[in-house]
């Protein structure tokens, strides 16, 4: 089992800057990858970034130059740093962990925070 657990939400005015943390604990070995989603209200959930074990990262077209995912393994902690918000970047974020089990790829979640981008 893995256990992840979010921080950094809040309240932002738009052009601001907020960064989410999601600590990662219990059965970590195995991670293959870590990211970020987030819903809006009224929206499908969407991925955001992900980070694999490899290093290889993806972005949402939307995230693209202003969102930065990263990691610090002595923490094991993922990070997004999220700069030039929007108020369309307002969302509930989730961060999940990939973890492999043999060929099974097993998908944790975090149980969300939120980020209001508001004036």
């Amino acid at each position: 089992q893995v256990r992840l657990v979010e921080s950094g939400g809040g309240l932002v005015q738009p052009g601001g800057s907020l960064r989410l943390s999601c600590a990662a604990s219990g059965s970590i070995f195995n991670l293959h990858a870590m990211g970020w989603y987030r819903q809006a209200p009224g929206k499908q959930r969407e991925l955001v970034a992900q980070l694999t074990s490899g290093g290889l990262t993806t972005y949402a077209d939307s995230a693209k130059g202003r969102f930065t995912i990263s990691r610090d393994n002595a923490k094991n902690t993922v990070y997004l740093q999220m700069n030039s918000l929007k108020p369309e970047d307002t969302a509930d974020f989730y961060c999940y962990a990939d973890r492999a089990s043999g060929n099974i790829i097993n998908r944790y979640w975090g149980p969300g925070t939120q980020v209001t981008v508001s004036s």
